[in-house]
């Protein structure tokens, strides 16, 4: 967590700068034409994992990461539909099954390296190399032909279906006719990287010195736990639209440091909410809340020697109350969640499990477990915020009172926490998913087998091939059919996730002050376009 110390210290830089707006400015900035008055300062909730595409999977990451690279399809700030990026258009075959996409001209890295079609045939089979450990390589090994092969099945390079026609034009052959493969493309585990600086440097390409990006800003400085600056690329093909002179991303993890940083001038938006004050917030306009297309769950490991039993599972499920926990403890307007993937257009979630006591004391009992008895503590871990420290905390005492069931809480840094969710010695792990794209399947894909994202190593044959079915269906009732059916199985029937909650937005930021920032169904905020009033 940073120092009040440290924010204010920034804080006062930032607004040196802005006074002694001629000098020491970067020639990137000036180009671009942005005003020294406009930086603009994030709450942005955590350390960092990195800023390599590769290996990042949280939404703080997403943020940073949106400032640094461009895919060949970027977000609309309004819809989150993808709209042109590196490419500037793009066609689709009359059945489904075949994209090309047409790069802009003369387009560099901001080193001045060109990129080209072949750009992405080589960051992509970057991401898909196993040896990259790419923690989306799963995405583009859903949809794209043969990038599974290579990725998980011993398969070589030359099996995934993509090839750089000429220099500005690449094509992708799918599994067949995917709906939403275009708004996928706008993820970060497509974009292109700089593989001519990884082959020198390695490791080390993320050093400041090493970095090269392609997005709408570059890296100016990077002090892990303090701060991380960037400022505006003026090799950016879009530039005329950056319209911030400097983004400080501050690692803020205490909400109500966040929140008194944000009352003091010292950031202009904080994505964590105290949610002490939750009810005085509601009245500031300030205050920004939306339906998100989100789910907030608890992993649980299935090859636990004890939670291995489904009827354990579902106990844990059944015998708390959720609309109680909104209602009475994070307050913030979420809907139940009883299932994985929140209702997207016409899809219908699973059943799931609702609040029944009864049946959870029975299904313990069956189980070998009268009241509890003879079972072991289990441990959730969760990573620092309010929001999950105070539902862990809810959970621990109704398990206790309600099933007898005993858990310890243990609190877990960021990168610590993602870590240690992906071995077999997490139990219980809190976990939250925002929809990349606007589709169920983005939230089922997370617990098919091998899955980067799969952190209970659920396993099951007849729901993967359902999944793997759907994904190569054109959108309709006949796909929501086939991935209601997975989710009922992996949800109703085997109870692989504890479902908490669907998400609502909630963010901090005087929009009378800033233009370009929207509220949207996935939360998420491209910063080209944001400028002060």
């Amino acid at each position: 967590m940073m120092k009040r110390s440290l924010i204010l210290a920034l804080s006062l830089a930032v607004i040196s700068g802005a006074l002694f707006a001629g000098g020491g400015q970067s020639s990137s900035a000036a180009s671009s034409g942005a005003k020294a008055s406009a930086e603009f300062v994030v709450g942005n909730g955590t350390e960092i994992q990195s800023i390599d595409p590769s290996q990042i999977e949280g939404v703080p990451e997403a943020r940073v990461n949106m400032a640094l690279f461009e895919g060949l399809a970027t977000y609309n700030p309004k819809t989150n539909k993808a709209e042109p990026g590196v490419a500037e258009s793009w066609t689709i075959s009359a059945d489904g099954s075949v994209l090309t996409f047409k790069i802009r001209p003369n387009l560099v890295w901001s080193d001045g390296t060109p990129i080209n079609a072949q750009t992405f045939v080589d960051s992509w089979l970057y991401h898909l190399n196993p040896t990259t450990g790419s923690e989306y390589a799963y995405m583009p090994g859903m949809v794209i032909k043969g990038a599974d092969l290579y990725n998980t099945q011993g398969g070589k390079p030359s099996d995934v279906a993509i090839r750089a026609v000429n220099p500005t034009t690449f094509e992708v052959t799918l599994v067949g006719n995917v709906p939403y493969a275009i708004d996928m493309m706008a993820h970060y585990a497509f974009n292109p990287l700089p593989v001519h600086v990884i082959q020198k440097y390695g490791a080390d390409w993320i050093k400041k010195e090493n970095f090269v990006s392609n997005g709408p800003f570059v890296l100016q400085e990077w002090i892990p736990n303090d701060h991380l600056t960037v400022i505006p690329n003026d090799k950016y093909w879009n530039k005329a639209n950056v319209h911030l002179s400097k983004i400080t991303f501050l690692p803020i993890e205490d909400t109500n440091t966040a929140y008194q940083a944000y009352k003091n001038g010292e950031i202009d938006w904080s994505t964590n909410i105290p949610l002490a004050i939750i009810d005085q917030l509601k009245l500031e306009k300030d205050y920004h809340v939306q339906t998100q297309l989100g789910s907030y769950f608890y992993y649980i490991n299935m090859s636990h020697p004890i939670l291995k039993d489904v009827r354990i599972r579902k106990a844990l499920s059944m015998s708390f109350d959720r609309q109680e926990l909104i209602d009475r403890v994070i307050k913030g307007g979420q809907v139940p969640a009883f299932a994985l993937a929140p209702p997207i257009g016409d899809y219908k979630p699973a059943t799931g499990t609702g609040y029944d006591l009864a049946a959870a004391k029975r299904l313990l009992a069956e189980a070998g477990y009268p009241d509890g008895r003879g079972l072991p503590t289990f441990q959730i871990i969760y990573n620092t915020l309010d929001a999950h420290k105070v539902i862990a905390e809810y959970l621990q005492q109704v398990w206790k009172n309600n099933l007898g069931v005993n858990v310890t809480l243990q609190n877990l840094e960021w990168a610590t926490f993602l870590d240690e969710r992906k071995t077999s010695r997490m139990e219980l792990g809190r976990a939250g998913w925002i929809a990349d794209y606007a589709d169920a399947q983005n939230f089922l894909d997370l617990i098919v087998t091998g899955g980067g994202n799969n952190d209970g190593h659920y396993s099951n044959p007849q729901y993967d091939a359902l999944i793997r079915r759907a994904s190569a269906m054109p959108g309709g009732t006949a796909r929501d059919q086939i991935l209601h059916q997975a989710e009922e199985i992996a949800i109703t029937q085997d109870q692989v996730v504890i479902p908490i909650y669907y998400y609502v937005s909630q963010n901090i930021i005087n929009l009378d002050k800033w233009d370009g920032w929207y509220t949207n169904p996935q939360d998420s905020h491209p910063w080209v376009g944001i400028k002060r009033k």
